[in-house]
């Protein structure tokens, strides 16, 4: 059985005058605020793709590179100074490296004549002892051996005429340039080279002797001394005519002066010049 159904209504159709008007009034745009908000977080960069973006950079290892920079210069510190000192060391080992072949076999010769009389100076001594042990009791030989250690002591200390082979020198100085160091070198070389007496001037030179400047000159043991200088020494002569010659030495240092060196050799040397003995103030022999 079948049961009717009411046909559905009929809808009413929308026409285009029935349909409702668009609102065609755009609404008002909210205003933006374009002042930047202090309390708002800055924006975030847009993300660029993987493809685009560089590898990323090495930080600067500040702390590395100043210690880099203070080890280096240390280092060219210690290498700056360790040139000096080899310099240093060099001008003063390699003092006679500009000196001719001759003048080094005569230096050479000088040392060996040196270290003879050294050794001979043993031998006497050692045989002076000798012969007072052999005398036991005998007081001749004693008073033969003291006499004969007074006698080279009186030469030695200036209290006794003296004579012998050595050299005359004469040193001029024009110009006035020469100063007691220069005068006290001549007798520092004589002496080096082994002479056993000098006289400087019209002194006799001993073992207190000194040399001074003065307003009017160079004075020794308080006697002013007049250029030219007349110098008389005795010793070997080769030797001590060697030491005056040495390259840097008593020569040069009178030519760049201005002045002149003569030197003659000679084989008898007369200084009758002697010294008084004070009596010591300060110093007394050990008991």
């Amino acid at each position: 059985m079948q049961v009717p159904r009411d046909p559905a209504p009929e809808l009413p159709k929308l026409t285009e005058a029935a349909a409702p008007e668009a609102d065609t009034t755009a609404a008002p745009e909210p205003e933006i605020d374009t002042a930047p908000d202090e309390d708002a977080a800055p924006d975030e960069p847009a993300p660029v793709e993987a493809a685009t973006m560089p590898g990323p950079r090495q930080p600067r290892r500040k702390g590395a590179s100043s210690k880099a920079t203070v080890l280096i210069g240390a280092l060219l510190a210690i290498l700056g100074f360790a040139l000096a000192v080899q310099v240093r060391s060099n001008s003063q080992t390699d003092a006679l490296a500009g000196a001719r072949e001759d003048d080094l076999v005569r230096i050479l010769d000088d040392q060996n004549s040196l270290v003879d009389r050294l050794q001979g100076q043993i031998s006497d001594l050692q045989a002076a002892r000798q012969r007072l042990s052999d005398s036991g009791s005998n007081n001749a030989a004693a008073r033969q051996e003291a006499q004969r250690q007074a006698d080279a002591l009186a030469v030695l200390t200036g209290t006794a005429p003296a004579h012998g082979p050595g050299v005359e020198v004469v040193i001029t100085d024009p110009a006035h340039q020469l100063r007691a160091e220069d005068l006290l070198d001549v007798v520092e070389e004589l002496r080096g080279a082994g002479a056993e007496v000098i006289q400087f001037g019209p002194v006799r030179v001993g073992v207190s002797s000194s040399f001074t400047d003065s307003p009017t000159g160079v004075a020794l043991d308080r006697t002013q001394l007049q250029a030219p200088y007349q110098v008389l020494a005795i010793g070997d002569p080769k030797t001590l005519d060697t030491a005056l010659n040495i390259q840097g030495g008593v020569v040069n240092t009178v030519h760049a002066a201005g002045g002149e060196v003569t030197i003659t050799q000679r084989d008898v040397v007369s200084v009758s010049t002697t010294r008084t003995v004070t009596q010591p103030k300060y110093a007394s022999p050990d008991r």
